[in-house]
C-alpha cells in the first residue's frame, strides 16, 4: 500500500546531506514542521517551514530539554488513519497528521569518547528524539521514519521515483532500521550507567551467563546489527588485534577471522582485490566469520561480500551505498574502526587469579638470513606478511603465503608437523600451487623434518624465530637445497 506524504517533521542534530532532501520535500508540496537549529537551517535555504512551537502553542523550555514532548506532536505521529475515533480526537484537539518523521539522536557516544565530564555526557542523552522515532516506527503503516543521515539519499530517491509516496514495505524497512538505531543508542547509555558493564545474552554457550566490562565506543562505532555476543566480542578482539598490524596506506589489507584464527588474508592494491584474494584462501571457513579491512567499504565491495553469510564486518569507512546494501541483513554487525592502536596489555582469568602480559606488538627483532641464499624482494615481503599472520594463529601454528596471499594455515595443533600438514592440506584443498611459496612458523623447528616436508611440496623460503639446539639442522638443509631461511629471534606463541 503506497502512502503519499503530505507533511514531515524534521528535527536533526546532523545537517550534512539534508539540503537535497529538504528541497525534494518542498518541490513535492510537502509541509515541513521543524524545531530550533533545523528550522534555521531550512529557512536559510529559502524554504518555508512551520515551527513546532506554533503547533503546540508552547515554547522550547528547560534549555531545550522539552520542545517536542507534546500531545499535538505525538498525536500527529501515532494517530491511526483507519481508526475513526483517532481521527475524531485529532480533529477535536487540532492535531495535524504527520506522515514523515526525520529525526536523529544527540551524539551520546561521540561525547562519551571526547570527555569524562558527566554534565556534558548527561545532556547528550536524547529524550524527544528516541520517543519520536519509536512512535513513528510503531505507526509505520501510516507514518514513515528516517533515523539516520546515512539514509537521506535513499529516501530522496524513493520520493522522486514515486511522486512523494512510499510503499508499505519501504516504510517497514525504515521502521526496522529506526528501532535498531534506538536500540543501539539505549545500549550505549545503559552501558554508561552500568559503570560500562554490559550484560550479554549469554556466554560461549547459551547456558552460561556473561557480561562485558569496558569501553567499546573508544574502539569502534556500531553502524548496524544486533548486540555483540560473547563469541562475537572474542572474535572481534582477535580481528582488531590483527587489524592493528596494518595501518591505512598504499596496500589494502583484507582478512577473514574464524574462531579467533585468520582463515584468509591478503594484501592488494584495491579493496575489492583484497576481498577476493582473502576469500579465495579458504572460502569454506569464511562462512559465519568476521571480516576486517583497513580501507573503505565501497558499493563494489559491499555487493561482493553481501553474497556470503558473515557475522561481523570491520572497516575504516563505509560508503552510503555500501551501507544500504549490507544493512539488508538485519543481524549483520557493521563496525566502523576508530583507532589502529590496541591496548598495551592482555589479561586472562585463570585458576583463582588473573594473568597479565604486554600485548605482542612485535614482528621480528632481527632479520638474519641463514639459509643457502638471500631472499628475493618478493620473498622478503611475503615472509614478513606470513610472520604477522602466523602470530595471529593459535599455536602450534604455520602460515603459508604466496604473492601476499595466505594460501594455507595450520593452527592449534599439538605437533608442529601436524600444523604443517594441515596448512599444506588447506592449500591443496583450494588448488593452490605451493611452488615458490613461503612459510612462517610461530616457534622454532626442533628438527629439520618440517623444512624437508615443505620443500618437497615446493616451498622455497622460511621464517622462524630460531632458538632450538638443533637450529643448525634446518639451516644446513636450506644451505644444501639453496633455500632461504630467516631467523627473527622473536617467538609468537598464542595459546
Amino acid at each position: 500500500m503506497n502512502k503519499k506524504i503530505q507533511s514531515a517533521l524534521i528535527s536533526v542534530f546532523y545537517k550534512e546531506g539534508l539540503e537535497t532532501l529538504v528541497q525534494t520535500l518542498h518541490s513535492l508540496g510537502i509541509n515541513i514542521y521543524t524545531t530550533g537549529g533545523t528550522q534555521q537551517f531550512i529557512e536559510k535555504l529559502g524554504i518555508p517551514c512551520i515551527a513546532v512551537e506554533s503547533v503546540t502553542e508552547y515554547p522550547s523550555i528547560l534549555g531545550g530539554r522539552v520542545k517536542t514532548l507534546h500531545p499535538k506532536v505525538f498525536g500527529g505521529i501515532l494517530g491511526r488513519r483507519d481508526v475513526d475515533q483517532d481521527i475524531v480526537e485529532m480533529n477535536q484537539y487540532g492535531i495535524p497528521e504527520i506522515d514523515l518523521v526525520i529525526v536523529d539522536l544527540y551524539p551520546f557516544e561521540e561525547t562519551l569518547a571526547s570527555t569524562n565530564e558527566e554534565k556534558l555526557i548527561i545532556e547528550k542523552i536524547d529524550i524527544g528524539g528516541p520517543s519520536m522515532i519509536r512512535a513513528a516506527a510503531k505507526n509505520y503503516r501510516d507514518v514513515s521514519v528516517l533515523a539516520s543521515k546515512d539514509d537521506y539519499q535513499i529516501l530522496n530517491d524513493f520520493l522522486l521515483a514515486q511522486d512523494g509516496a512510499l510503499t508499505l514495505e519501504q516504510r517497514k524497512q525504515f521502521a526496522a532500521k529506526a528501532f535498531e538505531v534506538v536500540m543501539h543508542y539505549d545500549i550505549s547509555i545503559s552501558n554508561y550507567f552500568n559503570t560500562q558493564t554490559a550484560v550479554l545474552r549469554y556466554g560461549e554457550n547459551p547456558h552460561q551467563q556473561a557480561s562485558f566490562t569496558g569501553n567499546l565506543q573508544q574502539i569502534f562505532t556500531q553502524l548496524h546489527g544486533k548486540e555483540l555476543s560473547y563469541n562475537n566480542l572474542v572474535d572481534v578482539d582477535a580481528a582488531f588485534q590483527l587489524l592493528s598490524e596494518f595501518k591505512s596506506g598504499n596496500d589494502t589489507f583484507f582478512a577473514i577471522i574464524k574462531h579467533t584464527n585468520v582463515c584468509g588474508a591478503a594484501l592488494r592494491d584495491t579493496g575489492i582485490d583484497g576481498w577476493h584474494a582473502a576469500l579465495e584462501g579458504d572460502p569454506e571457513s569464511a562462512f559465519g566469520g568476521v571480516l576486517v579491512c583497513n580501507t573503505t567499504i565501497t558499493k563494489e565491495i559491499a555487493e561482493a561480500i553481501h553474497e556470503i553469510f558473515f557475522e561481523v564486518l570491520i572497516a575504516n569507512e563505509f560508503e552510503a551505498e555500501a551501507l544500504h546494501i549490507l544493512q539488508q541483513k538485519k543481524n549483520r554487525i557493521l563496525l566502523k574502526n576508530l583507532q589502529n592502536d590496541f591496548a598495551g596489555k592482555n589479561e586472562k582469568s585463570i585458576l583463582n587469579g588473573t594473568l597479565t602480559q604486554e600485548a605482542d606488538k612485535g614482528n621480528f627483532s632481527t632479520w638474519a638470513e641463514e639459509g643457502g641464499r638471500d631472499c628475493s624482494e618478493l620473498e622478503k615481503s611475503d615472509l614478513a606478511f606470513a610472520n604477522i599472520l602466523c602470530k595471529h594463529l593459535k599455536s602450534n601454528a604455520i602460515a603459508i603465503v604466496k604473492n601476499r596471499q595466505m594460501i594455507g594455515k595450520g593452527c592449534g595443533q599439538t605437533s608442529r608437523i601436524d600444523a604443517l600438514k594441515q596448512a599444506i592440506e588447506k592449500a591443496a584443498q583450494f588448488n593452490f600451487e605451493l611452488k615458490g611459496a613461503v612459510l612462517a612458523s610461530d616457534a622454532f623447528f626442533p628438527f629439520d623434518d618440517c623444512v624437508q616436508i615443505a620443500h618437497a611440496r615446493g616451498i622455497t623460503a622460511f621464517i622462524q624465530p630460531g632458538g632450538s639446539i638443533r637450529d643448525k639442522d634446518s639451516i644446513q638443509y636450506c644451505k644444501e637445497k639453496n633455500l632461504a631461511m630467516v631467523i627473527t629471534g622473536m617467538r609468537h606463541f598464542k595459546h
